[in-house]
């Protein structure tokens, strides 16, 4: 079965918004890995950081393309469709 995420036409152009979590660094906590939201830049960390930013904002906001904001990965992942999608 060859499933697709409908949610690709809401990727923009996006800059981070910072280089670490921008809700950690405002609380002057830590993070494990980063994730980027490729609707508005927004930086949060992963589901393995005690603070899981990144879903909070997905939960928040409803965008649901983040990709990976470590060098070393290139993968995207959906929240709604709950897939993952290879690099652009």
């Amino acid at each position: 079965m060859n499933e697709e995420c409908e949610h690709l036409d809401r990727i923009r152009d996006v800059t981070p918004g910072a280089q670490g979590c921008e809700e950690c660094l405002a609380m002057g906590d830590d993070w494990v890995e980063l994730r980027m939201c490729l609707v508005c830049g927004h930086v949060g960390c992963c589901d393995s950081s005690k603070n899981k930013h990144a879903t909070k904002h997905f939960e928040e906001t409803g965008h649901p393309i983040i990709r990976s904001f470590q060098s070393d990965s290139d993968w995207r992942w959906c929240y709604i469709d709950e897939l993952m999608l290879p690099g652009a």
